[in-house]
């Protein structure tokens, strides 16, 4: 008997591979489209573009009449809203910088959409993330980094669970990008050129601020810029239009290059410093998930990453807290911008080994 595979389809050239694949491969495939768009307007809706657009079922139910497989649009308004949405807003307005699309993936992309699955008799789900699976010698399951090493999202899929991934897919994990779109040419899947989605889907024109303005109904309240010592700089547009690092936008001009290196919501400051104060060896994680191994010990050594785009560099556990929910780190250099409110990812080789949310800064 076939297993049965449901394909989360988003109208891009990856979640299309990932279901042709599939059926090449012998399983029963279901595409289906996750609707997580807010707006009850379709011209609104239209203009969001990316996953979140009309033009995208419109892409991927062309591309499952091309494959002959059943398709479907599921509404997981609700829980895009509270797992998403709100946690966007909310960490902002407390000064950190969310991850939208890590929420995402353990929370609608997998938590939501794999319990329906299950329920209508799927094996498994699938998606177009360059990542891979694999289950260790210990018997754990674990993401391991693609083949596509530029493409590589196993940053953001650290926080899925052991039940999660043993009931997932990763069809082009084992491709370079080029070979997926030669691979959608080959089988004349009209999304094989189609760009790819750079920004966060439910922000198509990034401007983070006005998106919470309108979910909040209210405006952000004006602060100081202030240096560490709390010397006033000048006036900041509310703490939500700034993160870690951030040099352009800030409008001071002091006769050189300048950078937000903190945040304080309960002040309402934004801190102004140079580059090196950025530079820092030590961080504090939460809400830990592990993935490789079922916890953390001090003394340990591996490469972590702050962010998506971080290369990764050599740590060391310091502190593990009693239940394995905190961990505190100190990198072998210094690092740049270690960002409250993003993921630390970390890994042994190509797998990740957990990963959990940066609370702070500690040297």
């Amino acid at each position: 008997m076939k297993k049965k595979v449901v394909v989360g389809m988003s109208g891009g050239v990856d979640s299309s591979v990932a279901a042709f694949l599939l059926k090449e491969q012998g399983y029963d495939v279901i595409g289906v489209t996750m609707q997580i768009w807010q707006e009850e307007d379709a011209q609104a809706v239209e203009r969001e573009g990316g996953c979140c657009g009309l033009r995208a079922v419109d892409d991927a139910r062309r591309v499952a009449e091309q494959l002959e497989i059943p398709y479907y649009v599921m509404n997981f308004r609700k829980e895009f809203k509270e797992h998403v949405i709100d946690y966007f807003v909310r960490e902002y307005r407390q000064g950190r910088t969310p991850n939208p699309c890590i929420a995402c993936n353990r929370y609608v992309k997998w938590e939501s959409l794999l319990c329906r699955s299950l329920a209508i008799g799927a094996d498994y789900i699938a998606t177009g993330h360059y990542a891979q699976i694999a289950q260790l010698e210990n018997g754990r399951y674990a993401v391991r980094k693609s083949e596509a090493a530029k493409k590589d999202q196993t940053y953001a899929l650290y926080n899925l669970t052991q039940e999660q991934l043993v009931r997932t897919l990763f069809p082009v994990g084992a491709y370079e990008k080029a070979k997926v779109r030669e691979i959608a040419r080959q089988a004349g899947l009209n999304v094989a050129a189609k760009p790819d989605s750079q920004e966060i889907c439910f922000v198509p024109d990034n401007d983070y601020a006005a998106f919470i303005r309108r979910e909040t109904g209210a405006q952000e309240p004006e602060g100081d810029f202030v240096t560490a010592d709390g010397r006033v700089l000048g006036r900041h547009k509310g703490i939500s239009h700034y993160t870690v690092g951030q040099r352009k936008g800030l409008q001071l001009a002091l006769g050189r290059p300048v950078f937000v290196t903190e945040i304080r919501p309960a002040a309402n400051e934004v801190v102004i410093g140079d580059n090196e104060d950025l530079m820092q060896t030590e961080l504090v994680a939460e809400h830990m998930n592990y993935m490789a191994v079922d916890r953390l010990c001090a003394g340990e050594r591996m490469q972590a990453k702050i962010r998506y785009s971080h290369a990764g560099a050599p740590c060391e556990i310091l502190d593990v807290s009693e239940n394995g929910d905190c961990v505190r780190i100190r990198f072998a250099e210094p690092v740049r911008a270690i960002t409250p409110g993003q993921a630390v990812v970390f890994y042994d080789g190509d797998y990740v080994l957990g990963g959990g949310t940066i609370a702070g800064r500690t040297g």
